[in-house]
């Protein structure tokens, strides 16, 4: 959906649409519909967690796309993946530490009026057992977000396994100490905010509950909306003009999550 409109004095304006999905599995996903998802949402960015793919595993392109594929070193785990539209300026894989890049997690795009970065934030997965090295990594995406963002503006998306607020899923009472709903996980996703970043969903919609982006295969979640909003584009602070729209695909299948977008319009 890249669009120029020429206005007065000979200005361009560019509307940017980016879209980030947790597909649990590409290839799974594959034979669910993505690809009319994909044209469907005709998205200048689009952003995949958690593909589980290896290199050649999957024949999969779209005409006028370019894309870059992090994949993890564990086989049919984790995993992100960018098509875009735009050619950009620099690709990066992870986050340039080896012991937070081999499980796929982080790509990076530079383009012409800001970085975009796709992540798929660890697990801190059933009984907390990753809850420390969850805590690890949160520092040291928040350093490699803050020196992006000193060169020029960053948007982050993907499923960051956080649920933020008490309104961002739906029973938070009984998922207090649940991983994705811990004070320590709330905490450093507060920290990452303050440090100059929007929850662009929230800027948007700062008072709407029950609208969520990822629910449980089990006890029929998501036909009973019994759900959590995990996933997410953020965006530095000084884009905040440029921002036009959030939206949350709920009526989209294929995935335990359903697809998140943001709009721009430079």
């Amino acid at each position: 959906m890249f669009l120029l409109i020429f206005a007065q004095e000979n200005l361009i304006f560019m509307a940017m649409k980016l879209v980030s999905w947790n597909v649990n599995g590409l290839r799974a996903c594959a034979g669910k519909g993505f690809s009319d998802v994909f044209r469907r949402l005709d998205a200048d960015c689009f952003c995949l967690q958690e593909t589980k793919l290896q290199g050649g595993q999957l024949d999969l392109g779209f005409a006028g796309y370019r894309a870059y594929w992090n994949f993890a070193e564990k086989k049919g785990y984790s995993g992100t993946a960018v098509f875009t539209r735009h050619e950009p300026l620099d690709v990066r894989l992870g986050l340039g530490m080896e012991e937070h890049d081999r499980e796929g997690r982080v790509v990076t795009l530079e383009l012409e009026r800001f970085f975009l970065v796709c992540v798929y934030t660890p697990n801190s997965q059933e009984g907390l057992r990753r809850l420390d090295y969850r805590m690890a990594w949160e520092d040291a995406f928040l350093d490699y977000l803050l020196a992006l963002d000193g060169k020029k503006p960053v948007v982050v998306c993907g499923d960051m396994n956080v649920a933020h607020q008490e309104i961002d899923l739906k029973n938070p009472g009984g998922n207090r100490r649940n991983a994705g709903f811990t004070d320590e996980e709330r905490e450093k996703f507060t920290r990452l905010l303050g440090a100059g970043f929007t929850d662009t969903w929230r800027h948007f919609h700062p008072a709407l509950g029950g609208v969520y982006s990822w629910w449980s295969y089990r006890f029929q979640a998501r036909q009973k909306n019994v759900g959590w909003r995990i996933d997410y584009f953020l965006a530095s602070n000084r884009l905040l003009p440029y921002l036009t729209d959030a939206k949350i695909h709920t009526d989209i299948l294929g995935s335990d999550h359903c697809p998140v977008e943001l709009d721009l319009n430079f």
